[in-house]
């Protein structure tokens, strides 16, 4: 389908989404479809539930939020369950501002942008359709036409509850236009569109000697005021404020706490009563999310001002810190490379994961906990087994402080340095190593990063490189291995056979000769000793492996290679460990024979195939591990 016929099928659909009626109709209407009448925070909750909810480890997962923020699910959870869904019930919560407070590119203006757009989306289904007054400025919800003295008989009969009040223009037009007859008053449906101010509003703050409240109220019409003779007549006032045009949905209030005061004092009102004042008139009745965000600094200084108290109580305050696990840091940056201009870079393996190990240790507070160290709590808190540590640990661990991840460095900083980087030395390919030394040159010109971070920070970036060597060796060794899986098969079948002789007290017997032989204690002990296990230790793991191959034998699933983690580590290890002379052989070698310059092709041509290399990001990654081995 061609761009154009996209944008007519749009058109079109527009048309087909269209409803427009008395307000007898939008009563039946409202019969059929009770949800209709839904207010704003129970219309994000429904739009962000209604995309999909997984639990995952007990938590929470919200599709909406998918393939756009990540690592940050326990504060998406908790604004999700805490806010929306106690707001959605009516209860005191909806009365408050949401606040989001988090560091700089920690996701904040991202997480407000998804609501918008979503909303906008929402608006167009079945289950988050929105009907106003036609005609009127603040898409006013035409259940405010019912009198106050019948909504007790109106939500006897419907089951839906009223807040609010009928505004001044439309309680003018309802007796000028339909002679009372609110059954008459004609119903539209409505469409957010934050570009065309339905819906959904942003007020950002300006400089306060120009800035007028109007922006947020909206104002006095003085070229109709000759016409209807007062500036007390509705029609002389433009309800265009960000107040009045986010009725229905939501607001975002950009920087909310570096706003003057008297742009504040409304919010009082909006927030507790559901009404704000404008121009010459009643309260004006207003349902909508406000949303704000800021800094942790400019919270505490808000805060500490004992003139806002009044507004402390009517906000609730939701920390967006940085995500402190380093695959979805890694995803982060994937995502921003790939709505850059860089997509078209070779960036080689490993060098994304890098940065985001180095960008997560700047994050993390040291740990308390005996026997955790910055390095462990970081693989705990990716996922990783540890061993020694359980589930509970990590809950323990994330417990200490309650501020970790509201500092460090941000993902646009390592993005704009592997910019750098690319840009200044013209490249067209980039490794960790480049990765890293960008990130480092950078620290120096960084300037809210303290001397004492920046130190701490260059240690970090130190760890990372080694993270880097073992991962480096590892991927040229697994590389090396000719048919790895059939080798690594054939070690395992051996292991196991001797593990079993030696569990049941019995005797091998030699495939070639058919003498009895003792188990292979030499063998068992080459493999368990690449995992740490002790010579204590060897017959409790002999024992669990022969008790997990008897789970899987009840289960009728065959165990292999995968089947048990430690044991696979310890596999590859052991063939890693035999084959690192050949590995340092052909690699450092800059004279190869014609054996050698074979077995570095095929590995060339391995890494390429099977790991995402480009042929200089695999040349590369040979010279180095070749001086790594032969330091």
């Amino acid at each position: 389908m061609t761009i154009l016929k996209k944008v007519e099928h749009f058109r079109e659909e527009e048309e087909r989404l269209k409803w427009e009626g008395t307000f007898a109709d939008y009563l039946e209407l409202l019969k059929e479809k009770p949800w209709v009448a839904q207010t704003a925070h129970s219309r994000v909750y429904n739009m962000i539930k209604d995309a999909g909810v997984e639990e995952v480890n007990g938590k929470k997962e919200y599709s909406f939020f998918k393939d756009q923020l990540y690592g940050v699910e326990e504060s998406l959870e908790k604004l999700v369950e805490e806010y929306f869904h106690s707001a959605a019930k009516r209860l005191d919560v909806k009365k408050r501002i949401l606040l989001l407070m988090g560091p700089v590119s920690g996701g904040k203006s991202t997480l407000v942008t998804m609501l918008k757009r979503g909303l906008e989306q929402y608006s167009r289904t079945d289950n988050g359709a929105v009907y106003a007054i036609k005609g009127c400025p603040m898409h006013e919800d035409p259940l405010h036409l019912i009198p106050n003295h019948l909504r007790k008989d109106f939500y006897d009969e419907f089951g839906i509850k009223i807040e609010g009040n009928l505004s001044p223009l439309n309680m003018m037009r309802v007796d000028e236009e339909y002679g009372g007859r609110i059954e008459d008053v004609i119903v539209e449906r409505i469409f957010f569109s934050e570009d065309k101010r339905t819906g959904i509003g942003t007020f950002s703050p300006s400089d306060p000697k120009s800035q007028d409240i109007a922006d947020l109220t909206g104002s006095i019409d003085f070229s109709t005021i000759a016409e209807y003779g007062s500036e007390s007549d509705p029609r002389a006032y433009r309800f265009d404020g960000e107040l009045n045009k986010a009725n229905r949905g939501m607001m975002e209030f950009q920087e909310m706490l570096k706003c003057d005061e008297k742009f504040l004092w409304h919010l009082l009102s909006l927030t507790q009563e559901g009404n704000f004042k404008a121009g010459r008139f009643a309260l004006i009745s207003a349902d909508e999310l406000i949303v704000a965000h800021t800094n942790e600094s400019e919270y505490k200084s808000f805060i500490s001002n004992k003139k806002n108290e009044a507004l402390h109580s009517r906000i609730i305050v939701m920390k967006v810190p940085y995500n402190l696990k380093v695959d979805e840091e890694e995803r982060i940056y994937k995502k921003m490379i790939a709505d850059s201009d860089l997509s078209h870079v070779h960036i080689a393996p490993h060098a994304l994961k890098v940065a985001a190990i180095f960008t997560i240790l700047t994050r993390l507070k040291e740990p308390t906990k005996q026997g955790v160290d910055l390095l462990k709590k970081m693989r705990l808190y990716n996922g990783e087994n540890v061993e020694g540590f359980n589930s509970q640990d990590l809950v323990e661990l994330k417990q200490e402080d309650p501020d970790e991840g509201m500092s460090g460095i941000d993902p646009r900083y390592v993005i704009n340095r592997i910019s750098s980087a690319i840009i200044r030395k013209q490249l067209t390919s980039i490794n960790a190593l480049d990765v890293l030394r960008s990130i480092k040159e950078g620290l120096s010109e960084h300037a809210s990063i303290s001397k004492e971070d920046r130190e701490r920070y260059l240690d970090f970036i130190s760890v990372a490189r080694k993270e880097y060597d073992a991962i480096a060796k590892k991927e040229v060794q697994k590389a090396f291995v000719y048919s790895y899986d059939e080798s690594a098969k054939t070690l395992m079948d051996n292991y196991l056979d001797n593990v079993e002789a030696y569990c049941n007290k019995n005797k091998l017997r030699d495939p070639l000769t058919g003498e009895e032989m003792t188990p292979d204690e030499k063998l068992m002990r080459s493999i368990e000793e690449q995992i740490g296990i002790s010579e204590n230790a060897k017959k409790a793991f002999r024992e669990e492996i022969l008790i997990r191959i008897s789970a899987y034998a009840r289960k009728g699933k065959k165990f292999d290679y995968n089947s048990h983690e430690r044991l696979r580590e310890a596999i590859q290890k052991k063939l890693f460990a035999d084959l690192k002379d050949i590995v340092k052989i052909t690699t450092s070698t800059k004279t190869p024979d014609e054996s050698q310059l074979k077995k570095v092709n095929e590995v060339i041509a391995r890494l390429i195939d099977e790991h995402g290399y480009n042929s200089t990001s695999a040349n590369e990654l040979l010279r180095y591990v070749g001086s790594l081995l032969n330091r």
